[in-house]
């Protein structure tokens, strides 16, 4: 019996000797980053990818940029829906292996007021689009800026704070987002201020869009300037300036009257001065969509909105 043991365990060890052996090494996995090769993933080949982690929607897989769901109870009107942001598109190497990724921003909605951001980390592997993080950035959180710092997504945004409601947010602060474990986790908050005209000062506002879907011609340029209770700019043809006043909530105000130079130009840019002129005058609201400015305007079906892009000013 005892010689049976000994024959086994030496059967054991040639076992262990054949398939360990010293010159013949056990692969080690191939690295995350030999499976990758090209560029991060454009805002294009995003508008098709598959995601998960967005709230509870499972893996959604977008078609132009759009996925909708089962409606939650039959017959309702409330569906869930996510879209990605296809103003957004940061890159960078995000998870410090050496191969760029991109990070998309994204909106879940259950068909109610409630628009709930997320971040995707994602990158290219053997080809074809994965994702690597994901994470939440809240309910109706408003991107100011957003940039990629080394291994951290930064973000500067407006956001409702402890006392705000939802609809009304006044917090300004910087987050910063780090890959850990399949997630891109939260590290850092910094509650920076609040927001007040102020917030605007020290920037000239281009305006990009004359309407949510209708760009703004590239020239000529319509500007805004605010300074300390003065407003001030170019409406395309001729500059104008006047003063502004703070509403009765954060992000509330109201242009008064202005005075204008009387140029004359070609009748297409006086139609578009004309049409920027009006909607800066019933201007309501402001506030921030994906990096730009957007000032609201009218009410139902007269609703509209103005946005614009931020830039170093020139000399004042």
């Amino acid at each position: 019996m005892r010689h049976t043991k000994q024959v086994i365990v030496a059967a054991a060890a040639a076992l262990v000797l054949t398939c360990s052996s010293p010159d013949e090494p056990e692969p080690s996995p191939e690295p995350r980053a030999a499976l990758r090769s090209g560029p991060a993933p454009n805002i294009e080949e995003l508008a098709g990818a598959t995601f998960t982690g967005i709230e509870d929607a499972g893996p959604v897989t977008l078609r132009s940029g759009m996925w909708e769901g089962e409606p939650f109870e039959e017959g309702s009107a409330s569906i869930p829906t996510v879209w990605l942001t296809k103003d957004f598109h940061l890159t960078g190497d995000v998870d410090a292996d050496g191969v760029r990724e991109a990070v998309a921003h994204l909106t879940y909605s259950t068909g109610g007021s409630g628009n709930f951001g997320f971040l995707a980390v994602m990158s290219r592997e053997k080809g074809k689009i994965v994702q690597r993080a994901v994470g939440a950035l809240g309910d109706r959180v408003q991107i100011r800026d957003a940039r990629v710092e080394g291994a951290n997504v930064v973000l500067d945004v407006l956001q409702p704070g402890p006392q705000d409601g939802m609809c009304c947010p006044t917090e300004l602060a910087t987050r910063t987002f780090a890959v850990r474990n399949g997630q891109l986790a939260e590290t850092a908050t910094d509650v920076t201020g609040s927001a007040s005209l102020a917030t605007l000062e020290g920037t000239e506002w281009v305006l990009r869009k004359l309407a949510w879907d209708e760009d703004a011609p590239p020239e000529p340029e319509l500007t805004l300037w605010i300074d300390s209770g003065r407003v001030s700019g170019s409406s395309g043809c001729n500059s104008y300036r006047g003063s502004v006043e703070p509403g009765e909530t954060a992000t509330a105000f109201a242009i008064g009257p202005l005075v204008s130079t009387r140029k004359a130009c070609p009748p297409e840019i006086m139609n578009l001065e004309q049409r920027y002129t009006a909607a800066r005058q019933r201007a309501g609201t402001w506030g921030f969509r994906f990096r730009r400015l957007v000032i609201q305007y009218g009410e139902g079906e007269d609703f509209g909105s103005l946005a614009f892009e931020g830039r170093e000013p020139s000399k004042k």
